[in-house]
């Protein structure tokens, strides 16, 4: 017999966004966080946020730039998105839609440069 817990939101947890989604946002809020600042606040493990940080940047989501020993993240906010469903609709819409900014292409990431998203 099936427990009636099963299927319910408390035995298989489930959000809108993906952690990938998650991971951009928190970057389009702050492009100097640290990945282990970064893997608390979505709630993935640090080697998680590295992979996701390594995804976005091979679609062409996000570029790293070195700042000495930091990490300094630019969104390119006129990617589409990959779901032919969503293809129409570029990242910055998204950005947008949670943080009320919109990223200038190649512009900093977040609140170091001057068109920067910002989280409210």
């Amino acid at each position: 017999m099936r427990s009636a817990r099963r299927g319910s939101s408390a035995s298989h947890p489930w959000t809108f966004l993906t952690h990938h989604g998650h991971v951009l946002l928190a970057v389009a809020g702050d492009p100097d966080m640290r990945v282990a600042d970064l893997a608390d606040l979505v709630g993935i493990s640090p080697r998680a946020a590295l992979s996701i940080l390594k995804d976005l940047e091979t679609a062409g989501y996000l570029r790293r730039i070195r700042v000495g020993r930091r990490t300094h993240y630019v969104i390119e906010p006129h990617r589409h998105f990959r779901h032919p469903a969503a293809a129409g609709h570029e990242v910055d819409e998204l950005i947008h839609l949670f943080t009320g900014r919109t990223p200038a292409p190649g512009a900093p990431a977040g609140p170091s440069g001057p068109r920067a998203v910002r989280p409210h």
